[in-house]
């Protein structure tokens, strides 16, 4: 019995999800929209009376291979996860100012306990008005204004900057917890904050990723 021959639809769909990198949502949603205009694409060609295979090449040469497409479609996805990232510190970080003030008010007695607690505050409003500055940016603003070819790493490290003041808190809450006595809502704090840096480490470090991948000048001025 001879075996099926593969889709070359298939297999450009395969090689284009291969090579970009971003948010799965936003990833999986730019990879149907592509598929299914190419196969739009090749049904017009086969209509004419073209064979199925040389159709679905027909319809490549129109959208181009998936190393000309790779470029356009990742800076795309490479915004998309600046965006998620952003609004993971936004949303996160002024809740956590509460819990990072809660950690200097447990310690009264301590002056180190309330500067770390007021630094670690400053960090987190700093983080939650640049994520905000970035979601405008890639947003709304977008449409008037060109994106900064820098953001998405500039988004990166502001998370990453906010992640590590998280981890820092979530030890200190654990410190803190051990030697007072509302010991319970000082462990609950740190592990919110825990889960916190959980989702703000994992999405800056994705940010990071997307970000350093190349593109092509073409793609970085579109």
């Amino acid at each position: 019995m001879t075996a099926p021959t593969a889709d070359p639809l298939d297999g450009y769909v395969a090689e284009l999800t291969a090579a970009l990198h971003g948010p799965a949502r936003a990833k999986t949603r730019l990879i149907e929209e592509i598929r299914g205009g190419l196969a739009d694409t090749a049904d017009s060609h086969a209509e004419q009376g073209s064979p199925y295979p040389d159709a679905i090449r027909a319809a490549v040469r129109e959208f181009g291979t998936v190393e000309e497409l790779v470029p356009s479609c990742q800076r795309e996805l490479t915004l998309a996860q600046a965006r998620h990232t952003a609004r993971a510190v936004a949303l996160t970080a002024p809740f956590l100012i509460a819990c990072w003030y809660l950690a200097g008010t447990s310690a009264p007695d301590q002056a180190g306990a309330q500067l770390l607690a007021a630094h670690l505050a400053g960090v987190a409003i700093a983080a939650t008005l640049l994520s905000a500055a970035a979601l405008a940016v890639t947003g709304t603003l977008a449409r008037r204004l060109p994106t900064p070819p820098r953001l998405p790493l500039f988004v990166a490290w502001t998370g990453t900057t906010a992640g590590i003041a998280m981890a820092v808190t979530t030890l200190a809450l654990a410190v803190a917890s051990a030697l007072a006595t509302n010991w319970p809502l000082l462990a609950f704090a740190g592990a919110l904050t825990a889960a916190s840096h959980a989702v703000v480490a994992t999405t800056a470090r994705a940010c990071r990723r997307c970000a350093r991948l190349p593109v092509s000048r073409t793609a970085r001025l579109g």
